[in-house]
């Protein structure tokens, strides 16, 4: 029965190491994941100003083109297509 209580002891004493083990290596993480949250923050928010001020620019650009290309070709290209359906009507090739 002596030996039954050693073995109790030293299992007890193994749990408790490994239990301050386990706790050391727990803090080293929190430690090591709130870095990771700072590195993350002070990097992703210059990438997201950034990803911004694109989207600005994209909309800014196709705002730009669509007001001084795209529309005057719209309506160069609608005023062209109704001349040459008013010519084919006159021509009498066109429907009336």
């Amino acid at each position: 029965m002596d030996w039954i209580a050693a073995a109790r002891d030293i299992a007890i004493i193994v749990v408790a190491l490994v239990t301050i083990v386990i706790g050391v290596f727990l803090i080293v993480l929190i430690f090591e994941v709130l870095a990771l949250v700072r590195m993350l923050r002070a990097d992703i928010k210059p990438i997201l100003e950034s990803a911004d001020e694109t989207a600005r620019t994209v909309r800014g650009t196709t705002t730009f083109v669509s007001e001084n290309f795209v529309s005057p070709l719209v309506r160069v290209s609608s005023f062209a297509s109704g001349v040459m359906q008013a010519l084919r009507i006159i021509a009498g090739r066109g429907k009336p």
